[in-house]
């Protein structure tokens, strides 16, 4: 499961506003808001399912271990 700070690090590493996620996403910007708060509002487990993919089609890999969670990018598109 994808956590909202994750969520916003993976777009700051593409250089995504949240309309660009939403769209790739395929997911509404209500619904991505609702994902990327902080007040833990509750998200359809679909939402998450689908901005994960979006983020790991351009080679981003959500990291989760004892220590912390965090994204790294794999590949960058750009070049």
């Amino acid at each position: 499961m994808i956590t909202a700070r994750q969520s916003r690090a993976a777009r700051a590493l593409l250089g995504w506003t949240q309309e660009t996620l939403a769209e790739k996403a395929r997911v509404s910007l209500t619904a991505l808001k609702r994902l990327e708060s902080e007040s833990g509002l509750d998200v359809y487990e679909t939402t998450r399912d689908q901005v994960r993919r979006a983020f790991e089609r351009e080679g981003i890999v959500f990291l989760n271990s004892g220590q912390g969670v965090g994204v790294l990018l794999v590949r960058d598109r750009t070049g």
